[in-house]
């Protein structure tokens, strides 16, 4: 590790005499150097790479230049703090970076990191003056507009270059505020607080984040889902996949150089102690009464991190209580103990549908993810937390409240355990092949369902969209395989990857290693699961999905297996569609859902965005206009009155008038992020989830008895699916009938 680091400090000092530094200001930030560690565990990942994962890469120049491109691409997306003169100077790595992976040396990826560090944090203090300077020269009567998005156009050459189009920025965000009603000295306070926040928070990035980002550079050049997770990443991957954590049961987020609690984790440690509210304050930590930390300013996962500990131990946190200033502040002692994160949790409601003059009782399940406790199963703990346990469950109260059929809802489960699919596809067929999945070598395996009973046998409508991947797809495309139900909603994903997790000398890697496949011998990658009745898609495929991804593995197919249908539903489809069809042509809940989603894309396809605080006002009126005629339109075909402004609908109750509240990053007490294991033949087993990050709205405050009695309303695409599945009901009963008939001929 010695001759990484006098290469670094050398390469520093080649790229200073090169003018890579020449207008950043020296003296900034110490720069940040690779751990000991990192050399080592880089060998290790170059090795199981090269070994173990399912496309054969050689890690040669041509590699070499894939790494340095994403890895520029992953740190600064958008070009707004790079100039050209860092990527020229930056170029004498592009072909250097497989030869460095391979001896473990991080040098190119610390000396560009820092170079781009230098600028962040140049570009923010800029702002910060900027704005300290005051905004009311800021002219919103010239023509101007904001490019929003920079990516296929060149670096900037010049600082002034990136100076105006900063300016600009900043004009669009002094004028969003404006246009919502804020006062000219509270903007200024508002932004100023925002990249003073920005600001602090990049001062206190740690070399284990260079790395991470680096690696996974690297590794994305495999495929999109091959990636290294760092200690903490590793905890955060195995908390989502059990669903709980030991800590205080706290979703905290960032507010400024605050930690402020947002909610806490029902029956909770933190909840049960009701000594910490929503909107309390954590300016100290500390793991006894008299050595607490002060952690004001801190990254929230560097809180969180000092907030967990072990089931049964002691955690003093200095808070500001809701409302009180900061002199008021009082030390407060939890108890850590097991959290379970119900929020992603599978959980069923019942809806009454009525049609045809009668009325039915319809379940629908909404599964979140597929998540296993691994460790608890392998401990031989009988009340192991896992989606096919839940969902079962679920199931069987489902069927004493005598339903009719049965929804399942994944939209936006993004994937996670493969024997979690598997076992509960198996819930809703008797036995048989599940999946196909074939190994580097070309094997193929089948996994299949043995059990020769089932859990619900009725009626079944699946719900997917296109953030239903991986783990959702196995289960939805085994259901249509074996015409066992509906499938309903949007093109998913296209993931037809499995991923191993890997432990490494620091952090593990999540290594794709095989490749799934229907019983029907065909791949999930970019086509994924296409519903047998479609719904109008709220994301572009364009965008979002495998296909949108850089270098994805290619679709393909292998040999079908043995598999026989569960029932004639497939015959039934064109029916059910046709019905659906001339349904939702008067439907004005569903109409109103196409209408909103359409315009929303249309909305999201503006490159460019004026500044000009007329044309803004006007965009404004405009799209409140929109917003109100479509509402109108549909309170008038339900019998309702009109409004004369949205300001008069209930603000829980606005479909899709509003836009979607911003989600902020945050914590269940203790920061989850989105991940998945699971085992097959002693492996740990991931089909792996779109995303790994949670991220939790915040919503408005309510008490938990109010949440408790707020009754459930299904969106209109529930709705239509529980219609969907009453339209089978009785196609099926009139095919049996008419069969029957025949049969009686004869």
């Amino acid at each position: 590790m010695r001759t990484v680091v006098v290469a670094f400090t050398s390469v520093c000092l080649m790229l200073g005499s090169l003018g890579i530094y020449g207008n950043v200001p020296e003296g900034i930030l110490k720069p940040l150097e690779p751990m000991p560690v990192h050399a080592y565990t880089t060998r290790e990942i170059v090795d199981q790479l090269a070994g173990k994962h399912y496309v054969k890469a050689t890690l040669n120049d041509s590699l070499s230049e894939k790494v340095f491109d994403k890895y520029l691409e992953n740190l600064d997306p958008q070009k707004q703090y790079l100039l050209q003169s860092d990527i020229d100077a930056f170029e004498v790595y592009r072909t250097k970076i497989d030869d460095a992976l391979v001896k473990g040396d991080l040098e190119p990826a610390f000396v560009i990191w820092n170079v781009y560090h230098n600028r962040l944090i140049s570009r923010f203090e800029k702002v910060i003056a900027f704005l300290e300077a005051g905004i009311d020269h800021l002219d919103f009567s010239k023509d101007e507009e904001l490019l929003l998005d920079r990516r296929d156009y060149p670096w900037a050459t010049t600082e002034e270059e990136l100076d105006a189009s900063w300016r600009k920025r900043i004009k669009d965000a002094v004028l969003n505020l404006k246009l919502a009603g804020k006062e000219p000295e509270r903007i200024q306070e508002l932004l100023t607080k925002r990249y003073q926040s920005r600001l602090g928070l990049t001062r206190q990035t740690k070399s284990e984040d260079v790395y991470q980002l680096y690696i996974n550079s690297f590794t994305e050049t495999y495929d999109p889902h091959t990636q290294y997770y760092s200690p903490r990443s590793t905890e955060n991957f195995n908390i989502n996949m059990s669903l709980s954590l030991e800590g205080i049961g706290a979703v905290l987020q960032q507010e400024e150089e605050f930690t402020k609690v947002v909610s806490l984790v029902p029956a909770g440690p933190a909840d049960k102690s009701k000594m910490l509210e929503p909107n309390d304050k954590i300016i100290g930590v500390g793991q006894n009464e008299d050595e607490i930390v002060d952690v004001i300013g801190w990254r929230l996962t560097d809180v969180v991190q000092l907030i967990r500990g072990k089931k049964n131990t002691m955690v003093w946190l200095d808070i500001i209580p809701s409302g009180l200033e900061a002199s008021e502040s009082r030390v407060i002692q939890i108890t850590r103990n097991t959290v379970k994160l119900e929020e992603q949790a599978a959980k069923s409601e019942v809806i009454e549908l009525e049609q045809f003059g009668q009325t039915y009782k319809v379940g629908v399940i909404d599964v979140p993810a597929f998540y296993s406790d691994f460790k608890a199963f392998q401990a031989g703990d009988r009340n192991y937390r896992s989606t096919t346990r839940d969902v079962r469950k679920l199931l069987q109260d489902l069927k004493r409240e005598n339903i009719v059929g049965v929804i399942i809802d994944l939209r936006n489960n993004g994937g996670g355990s493969l024997t979690e699919a598997k076992q509960m596809t198996g819930l809703f067929i008797d036995r048989g092949p599940i999946v196909q999945i074939r190994y580097k070598s070309n094997r193929v395996e089948l996994l299949s369902d043995k059990n020769p009973s089932t859990v619900y046998d009725g009626p079944l409508a699946v719900m997917v969209n296109r953030l239903s991947a991986s783990a959702s797809e196995i289960f939805a495309g085994a259901i249509q395989d074996y015409q066992r139900g509906v499938i309903i909603g949007s093109r998913t994903f296209g993931k037809g990857t499995v991923q191993t997790i890997v432990p490494l000398s620091r952090g593990q890697l999540k290594l794709t290693q095989m490749k799934f496949y229907r019983i029907s011998g065909e791949s999930n990658q970019h086509k994924g699961i296409i519903p047998d009745i479609l719904y109008p898609a709220n994301f572009d495929p364009e965008t979002i999905g495998e296909s949108a991804l850089d270098d994805p593995l290619p679709w393909d197919t292998i040999r079908a297996t043995l598999y026989r249908t569960k029932s004639l539903t497939g015959q039934l489809i064109p029916d059910l569609r046709n019905l659906h069809e001339t349904r939702i042509k008067t439907d004005p809940a569903f109409i109103y859902e196409q209408e909103a989603i359409a315009y929303q894309r249309r909305q999201a396809n503006s490159e460019m965005r004026s500044l000009n605080e007329k044309i803004r006002l006007e965009e404004k009126d405009e799209t409140e206009q929109f917003w109100l005629a479509l509402e109108n339109k549909k309170r008038k075909s339900q019998g309702l009155d009109e409004i004369a402004s949205l300001d008069e609908l209930d603000q829980d109750h606005q479909s899709v008038a509003e836009a979607t509240p911003a989600a902020v990053p945050s914590a269940t007490a203790e920061e989850t992020q989105s991940g998945e294991e699971d085992s097959l033949k002693g492996n740990e087993i991931a089909t792996t989830a779109v995303s790994d990050s949670v991220i939790v709205p915040v919503k408005e405050e309510s008490t938990k008895e109010e949440e408790d009695e707020e009754a459930y309303t299904p969106d209109a695409f529930i709705s239509e699916s529980g219609k969907i599945l009453v339209d089978l009901i009785t196609l099926q009963k009139l095919s049996a009938s008419q069969h029957h008939k025949a049969t009686a001929k004869r």
